[in-house]
C-alpha cells in the first residue's frame, strides 16, 4: 500500500509519519519510508543521529541511474533524457517491488533498524546551495513520482511518504498515487485549512483522505474536528512522553508508546488495508496518462524536444501481477 502523510507545516506530520513506519515494523510488515518534505526531518525521527541523516543519499542525484533503469527496454522511451517525472511504464519497462534488491534502492535506500525489524529509507534530499534561486522543490520530488509511477505493491508492503507541507502536493500528479492519505490536524482553524484546501482539489480524482486530529487534549478538540472535518475523522492523537523523549535524543522502547497511541496507529493501519481492498489499478493508471499528457504540453516536449504523448503504451494497466518480465534486468 501507498501510503502519503500531508498536513500544514508544525501539524506533526513528520512525527505521526515515523510513529507509522515503526508501528508496521513492529506487525511485520515490509516498509520503504520516504522523505518527500522539503525540511528533511523523517531520518531523524526514525533515530538516525545527525551524521548519519545527513549520509543519506538524495534521490534527486540519482535521476539518471533512476530514470536509466526504469525505462528498461520500452521500445516508446528513446533515451532516459526524454523522461520526466510523470512518465508511466509501458511494455519492457523495469518495475520497482518493496521486497526486492535493484540498482535504485542500492543507490538511493538505506536500511534503518528500529527496535523492531528494519525497513528502507529513501530521502529526496535537501536544497543545496546551488538550489537556490534558480530551482524549486517539486523538481527533487520528481524522482519520488517516477518511482511511484513505476512501483507496484501488494498486502503487508508499505511505502510511507512524508509529504511537503500544506497544499504543494498539487504540484503535481503525485497526490494520485496513493491508496490513503493521512491529513495531519491540529484541532484549530488554521489546522484544518489544509484539509479544506486538499478536500476541495483531491474532490475529483478519488484521493481516500483520512484526517488524524494531532495535539488533541480533550474531548472539546475532538469535537471540534468532528465538526469541521465530520466523517473523514479517523482519530486523535494526544500527549505522548514516549516521543517527547524520542526527540530529547533518549528514546524509549516503542513497546513503551502509551496504550491509546497504539491504538491510534492501529486504527491507522486498519485505514490502509481497507482502502487496499478498494485499489483500482486501471483507475491508478488512467491518471498517471493525464498528468502526463498535461506535463508534456505544459513543458515536457519543449524541454526534452520530443513528443512525449508517445511514450504512453495505450494497451498497458499497472496492476500487482504484472509479468516479471516487466522488470528485465539490464542486458
Amino acid at each position: 500500500m501507498k501510503i502519503a502523510f500531508v498536513g500544514k507545516g508544525g501539524s506533526g506530520k513528520t512525527t505521526l509519519s515515523s510513529l507509522f513506519i515503526r508501528h508496521l515494523a513492529a506487525n511485520e510488515a515490509h516498509v520503504v519510508a520516504v522523505d518527500a518534505d522539503i525540511n528533511q526531518h523523517l531520518g531523524a525521527a526514525l533515530g538516525l543521529d545527525e551524521n548519519e541523516t545527513a549520509a543519506l543519499p538524495a534521490m534527486g542525484a540519482h535521476l539518471p541511474l533512476i530514470k536509466d533503469y526504469l525505462r528498461g527496454s520500452n521500445p516508446r522511451i528513446t533515451s532516459a533524457a526524454t523522461m520526466i517525472k510523470t512518465t508511466p511504464p509501458g511494455e519492457g519497462s523495469r518495475l520497482l517491488r518493496v521486497r526486492e534488491d535493484n540498482p535504485v534502492y542500492d543507490a538511493c535506500a538505506r536500511a534503518v533498524s528500529l527496535d523492531d525489524g528494519e525497513i528502507r529509507l529513501m530521502a529526496t534530499g535537501p536544497f543545496t546551495e546551488s538550489d537556490l534561486g534558480v530551482a524549486c522543490y517539486h523538481s527533487k520530488v520528481g524522482a519520488v513520482e517516477l518511482c511511484l509511477n513505476h512501483l507496484v505493491d501488494g498486502p503487508d508492503e508499505y511505502v510511507v511518504v512524508d509529504m511537503t507541507a500544506g497544499s504543494d502536493s498539487f504540484a503535481s500528479g503525485m497526490f494520485t498515487r496513493f491508496d490513503m492519505t493521512f491529513l495531519v490536524a491540529e484541532p484549530t482553524r488554521k489546522g484544518v485549512s489544509v484539509y479544506r484546501q486538499y478536500k476541495e482539489y483531491a474532490r475529483d480524482f478519488g484521493v481516500a483522505l483520512k484526517v488524524v486530529g494531532n495535539k488533541v487534549q480533550s474531548e472539546d478538540d475532538l469535537d471540534f474536528l468532528r465538526a469541521e472535518v465530520g466523517d473523514d475523522l479517523l482519530v486523535g492523537v494526544g500527549h505522548s512522553g514516549w516521543v517527547r523523549t524520542m526527540e530529547k535524543g533518549r528514546p524509549a522502547p516503542f513497546e513503551l508508546l502509551e496504550a491509546d497511541n497504539r491504538m491510534a496507529l492501529q486504527a491507522l493501519q486498519n485505514a490502509a488495508e481497507d482502502s487496499y481492498e478498494l485499489r483500482d489499478w486501471e483507475r491508478y493508471t488512467r491518471q498517471m496518462v493525464h498528468f502526463h499528457l498535461k506535463n508534456a504540453e505544459s513543458w515536457g516536449n519543449e524541454k526534452t524536444g520530443a513528443d512525449l504523448a508517445a511514450q504512453v503504451d495505450p494497451s498497458f494497466i499497472l496492476h500487482e501481477h504484472c509479468p516479471e518480465a516487466g522488470a528485465a534486468q539490464p542486458a
